[in-house]
């Protein structure tokens, strides 16, 4: 059976979030805005989910930067990956350290309170998608594979593993996935000389831990989106591109993902289409789901996938990490090579 990483409801932990962490087909839990008042607020509530489940469940939350930032300040209000796109063009190497010190600090940061993963770094290329933009690095393929593992082995040095998103690339379609179903028509091979560039690279660098599929359909290739599709999951991601890591299917709350059905259907369609995790990002959702299914753990290799993405913190987690001098140093650096960037574009 897949597992699920489901969100949770607020500040606090109510019977019913209770409820949802203590299922055994739930190995882990994803963090929103809504979850986030303040530093030692979220503390509390990390502290309260591992007593109940401990330090093997997955603690998870997209802090990719600029509008995708679930925790305010004290957290480095880090810039989008695609303003480190922008150094590139005038000077890759200023474009390099960026991309390896916003990792660090992201990673190090959220490692240090609790947070086992963010779901990052993004892929896809910015080619005129409404939800991509500028989350991605860049429009061209070959910038984003080099930031991209660059990004990585920033994340890697925190400690952190890490997650390409959004196989095999969401943006090269305008439509939101969030809102409406995406459909791509271009060739297979278009799809592989383009936007699957950077997977493909960093597939085979290692540098990938896990990859979240999108809920697009690739028109050409598979009538399914993308997550409910052993085409890309098992003859393309896994047999093609030689990808063993953790699969994971984005939201199945998202509308995209309604074509195949209910709530059940789209979860058996991950099952079927070889995902190990599948996000389910409010509690109404997850409850809905679960009451359908039976009270079980899912299998060994499952359970196994998942606790291979469990993060160790390179910090020390009894102090604040605003208080320890890796973290001052990398901040400090962080905003001086802003300070040479925003000279840079002038």
């Amino acid at each position: 059976m897949t597992a699920l990483i489901a969100g949770i409801s607020g500040l606090e932990l109510t019977q019913t979030d209770r409820q949802i962490v203590m299922h055994p087909l739930v190995r882990g839990v994803i963090l929103f805005k809504r979850n986030y008042h303040d530093y030692h607020q979220l503390r509390r509530l990390i502290t309260a989910i591992r007593a109940i489940r401990g330090k093997s469940f997955l603690i998870t939350v997209d802090q990719e930067g600029g509008r995708v930032r679930r925790f305010g300040l004290p957290f480095s209000q880090l810039p989008a990956l695609g303003d480190l796109g922008a150094v590139w063009g005038d000077n890759p190497d200023l474009a390099r350290a960026l991309a390896h010190t916003h990792a660090w600090l992201m990673a190090a940061e959220l490692l240090s309170v609790g947070v086992d993963m963010s779901f990052a770094p993004v892929l896809d290329i910015d080619n005129g998608s409404e939800v991509i933009g500028d989350r991605a690095f860049s429009s061209d393929p070959k910038v984003v594979a080099e930031l991209g593992e660059i990004y990585c082995a920033g994340m890697h040095a925190a400690g952190m593993k890490t997650t390409g998103k959004h196989f095999p690339g969401h943006g090269t379609v305008q439509a939101d996935s969030h809102h409406r179903l995406p459909v791509d028509t271009r060739t297979p091979e278009d799809i592989q000389q383009n936007d699957m560039v950077p997977f493909a690279r960093l597939i085979a660098e290692q540098k990938l831990d896990a990859v979240m599929l999108s809920h697009v359909v690739y028109a050409r290739a598979c009538e399914q989106p993308a997550g409910f599709s052993a085409y890309w999951s098992k003859k393309i991601l896994q047999s093609a591109l030689g990808f063993s890591g953790a699969i994971i299917s984005d939201d199945l709350e998202m509308e995209a993902a309604t074509c195949v059905g209910g709530i059940l259907a789209r979860y058996n369609a991950c099952s079927e289409a070889g995902a190990h995790v599948a996000l389910t990002c409010t509690p109404e959702l997850t409850c809905e789901l679960l009451a359908s299914l039976p009270r079980k753990s899912p299998k060994a290799p499952v359970v196994q996938v998942c606790h291979r993405l469990l993060g160790r913190s390179m910090l020390d987690v009894c102090q604040p990490f605003w208080q320890q001098k890796q973290w001052v140093e990398m901040r400090r650096n962080l905003v001086e090579l802003q300070a040479q960037a925003s000279a840079t574009l002038k």
